[in-house]
């Protein structure tokens, strides 16, 4: 069982970009509370979003006054979804991997990456990241992680075999199995190796996300693991998903679920 590589999660999501769009779960609202209470956000600020797929945080920051938005995204499929379900004249899209794309530096008063950060070189982006804000703008770091370590998951451990033979996304993390965004000394490490970084935090809090069979199925085909799947095991494995969520759960699923936020400020 080896690692994804992070090349493929580039385009990992990109061949149903509707599905995924209409699969992955929103934000909570306190996210954008927060964003705009500690980080600036508000109408006119200009803000950067790293790995913004199909928007689904996207349309949030542009509803609360993100303007200009820098989207970066690297699948051409991603970009042209997002560019037509969000036809707003603040967003504009540069369709190229974060690492090599063309930012103005010193530009930004925010930064935002909505579960993608894991696919990236952590150091390298911190860097590049701290030079784009702004002398006092903001970097936010969002995962609506799947699965919460201090609540029984009936639903993970009846379908752990199934899904533990495969290969492993980057987000489930190295030994131990912390998952990447829920390792919180490793990635408040991360910032303390960059000087350019202050008033470091992280907020993190459960809830529960609650799926039919059909919607079950839907969800997990999004997920870069179930991607790198060759086909036919990957309708195999999503049938099984779903006999097991009709049949061992009455045809309701319930998902633990904890989003985490890192915010940290450019000196």
């Amino acid at each position: 069982m080896a690692d994804i590589d992070r090349a493929f999660g580039r385009r990992a999501f990109g061949d149903d970009p509707a599905n995924y769009d209409a699969s992955r779960p929103a934000y909570p609202d306190w996210v954008f509370e927060t964003l705009q209470a500690r980080c600036g956000l508000a109408p006119g600020a200009a803000v950067f979003e790293v790995g913004a797929g199909t928007g689904v945080a996207t349309r949030r920051l542009l509803d609360l006054g993100a303007d200009p938005l820098v989207a970066v995204e690297p699948d051409p499929r991603m970009a042209a979804f997002l560019r037509a379900r969000t036809p707003s004249p603040a967003l504009s899209i540069i369709v190229e991997p974060f690492e090599s794309a063309q930012l103005p530096t010193g530009a930004f008063d925010l930064g935002v990456c909505a579960t993608a950060f894991h696919w990236l070189d952590e150091q390298k982006a911190l860097a590049k990241v701290a030079a784009l804000l702004k002398p006092g703008g903001w970097w936010a770091m969002v995962w609506n992680v799947f699965g919460d370590p201090d609540r029984p998951d009936p639903f993970h451990e009846a379908t752990f075999d199934l899904l533990n033979d495969g290969p492993r996304s980057v987000s489930h993390g190295g030994p131990g199995g912390v998952p990447f965004a829920l390792n919180v000394q490793h990635r408040m490490s991360a910032f303390g190796r960059r000087p350019e970084f202050a008033d470091i935090r992280h907020d993190a809090r459960s809830w529960d996300l609650v799926l039919d069979p059909d919607q079950v199925v839907a969800l997990y085909s999004t997920y870069s693991d179930m991607t790198a799947r060759p086909p036919q095991e990957r309708r195999q494995v999503l049938a099984e998903l779903r006999r097991i969520a009709a049949g061992q759960f009455a045809g309701q699923v319930t998902r633990n679920m904890i989003t985490i936020l890192y915010t940290a400020r450019r000196r």
